[in-house]
């Protein structure tokens, strides 16, 4: 596969498949899902700041997109990434 095409591929997969992971780690609508990863990340999160998790921390917008879905910022971030791997994963 040419690396714009592999590029693209990887920006719409990953932006696909966002959703899913996050549901699937355990930042659902209904919050974090008891017994996750996501658990596990706020419990780590929580310990690190004394005991709360930070307002617009890293759990808190994982939480954020698994409730909501990604912003439009996520989305390009997301995008970005997906497509850099796919444009490196083209050369192997």
């Amino acid at each position: 596969m040419d690396p714009g095409t592999a590029a693209v591929v990887g920006a719409a997969g990953a932006v696909a498949a966002a959703p899913f992971v996050l549901g699937a780690a355990g930042f659902t609508a209904a919050g974090v899902a008891a017994g996750s990863i996501a658990a596990k990340v706020m419990s780590v999160a929580a310990v690190a700041n004394g005991g709360g998790v930070a307002a617009g921390g890293i759990v808190a917008g994982l939480q954020s997109a698994g409730a909501a879905g990604l912003s439009g910022a996520a989305t390009a971030a997301v995008a970005g990434v997906g497509g850099a791997v796919g444009w490196l994963a083209s050369f192997f």
